[in-house]
């Protein structure tokens, strides 16, 4: 099966699930997507026969989701194509107080903040699921039936229903009990609300299955022993593996950063970058995971990791996936442009000017007034320590500035390019960008 790297981005614009899987079940299994659950094989024959509801949560702590987020949207794109109805709910009052971290106490937010979020995040998680159809997707807020509940009532027709003894012996809440911080009972509090929520969805939607982070399993299970409890009904959870890299670093971050959805907080191709520099060790659980791309699609890119790994085609091809998916096709070809024109044989000079800044201010880069003369450049940007050393450079050819060879030691930076910037070229690959100032 031969794949080329100009159909990146296709199955990113029609997402679908691999028909040779019968049942979507077998499908996320294959892409590593359960790392724990509740009963399996009823799972599996729930996942195989008419449609269900099921939800996921994701709560407001940031004006954007993340990575560890796509993961959850990616699977319930998955299960909505498997024909089950999903619903998206963010999370106005659990935002409000906030999960229980290993180490310390969560900040908390002011409710204006928490309900910006909450709009924001609702606006992101819209973009990934399908609202029409037999399995149309449905956005609803905790904040609705938490809001009306007095303390009274939340102590007596919840709280009554959990034991103290079982609550401790969560991870998180073990972990925090453990620390130095300790934890406090708001936050030891949030795996009760996080039960509320599964069991106002089940008796309001019939909600059957909750997805979410293996992290989250104690807040996961919550829900469904809070139901068989409160209702003496069967409901299931299924947790997805946190990712990790091959070198054991954690995955979802550059420069220690985190990776955003929203393209105010990650550009289009600094999302695009970060993939791209997938390692080999790690591409084909990317494709997996990330992608729609379907098994044999995957087995290729696999052949060709092993045997051409310096084409670099699985990452390319992952990197323009997951682009489309999150910020559509225009700006994952954009940027793949822009990545090719700056690290391989493309025209800097066709580029769209935003993308092309956007690009610079990922590079080592520097604010310079035009006509600066390029020895000072190369010297502000880091790409040489010295003006003899620039000199030098551009003596022996190996300097180039907007795509031509730079001859002359008096020659200037002109900001020639869209959107009036330049590209300073030292060698082959060390690029720097000048922002006009």
């Amino acid at each position: 099966m031969s794949v080329s790297p100009s159909d990146s981005g296709l199955n990113a614009l029609a997402p679908a699930n691999d028909p040779t899987f019968g049942n979507v079940w077998d499908e996320l299994e294959w892409r590593g997507l359960v790392h724990v659950s509740t009963d399996a094989e009823t799972l599996r024959e729930l996942l195989g026969g008419p449609s269900i509801v099921f939800y996921c949560g994701f709560d407001p702590t940031a004006p954007s989701l993340h990575l560890g987020n796509l993961v959850q949207l990616l699977t319930m794109r998955r299960l909505q194509l498997a024909g089950h109805r999903p619903l998206g709910l963010v999370g106005g009052s659990t935002g409000l107080i906030g999960d229980p971290r290993p180490t310390a106490e969560r900040t908390l937010h002011t409710r204006e903040t928490v309900e910006e979020w909450v709009g924001s995040l609702r606006t992101q998680v819209e973009r990934f699921l399908s609202f029409d159809g037999d399995s149309a997707a449905r956005i609803v807020n905790n904040l609705d039936w938490t809001a009306p509940l007095s303390a009274i009532d939340f102590l007596r027709e919840i709280g009554k229903h959990y034991r103290v003894g079982t609550m401790l012996k969560k991870d998180a809440v073990a972990a925090r009990l453990n620390s130095e911080a300790g934890i406090s009972y708001t936050e030891f509090s949030y795996q009760i609300l996080q039960g509320l929520d599964y069991l106002e969805l089940f008796r309001s939607y019939d909600c059957v299955l909750q997805t979410g982070g293996s992290d989250q399993w104690g807040n996961l299970t919550s829900g469904v022993d809070l139901i068989h409890r409160v209702e003496g009904a069967a409901v299931h959870a299924l947790g997805t593996p946190l990712i990790t890299n091959a070198d054991g670093t954690k995955f979802g971050k550059s420069e220690g950063n985190a990776i955003w959805l929203d393209a105010e907080m990650c550009s289009p191709y600094a999302f695009y970058q970060f993939w791209l520099n997938t390692l080999d060790a790690d591409v084909i659980a990317r494709l997996k995971v990330f992608t729609f791309l379907p098994s044999a699609e995957i087995a290729e890119y696999e052949r060709r990791v092993a045997e051409e790994p310096f084409r670099r085609a699985a990452q390319r091809r992952l990197a323009a996936e997951v682009t489309t998916f999150v910020h559509g096709p225009e700006a994952a070809a954009a940027v793949a442009a822009a990545s090719e024109a700056l690290f391989g044989a493309g025209d800097l000079a066709a580029l769209d000017a935003a993308t092309l800044r956007s690009a610079l201010e990922e590079l080592p880069n520097a604010r310079l007034a035009a006509g600066t003369p390029v020895v000072e450049a190369l010297v502000e940007t880091g790409l040489v320590s010295s003006l003899s050393e620039a000199r030098r450079a551009i003596s022996q050819g190996g300097v180039s500035l907007d795509g031509e060879k730079v001859a002359a030691d008096d020659a200037v930076v002109t900001g020639s390019l869209p959107g009036g910037v330049s590209v300073l070229r030292r060698g082959k690959k060390t690029l720097a960008g000048i922002l006009l100032a």
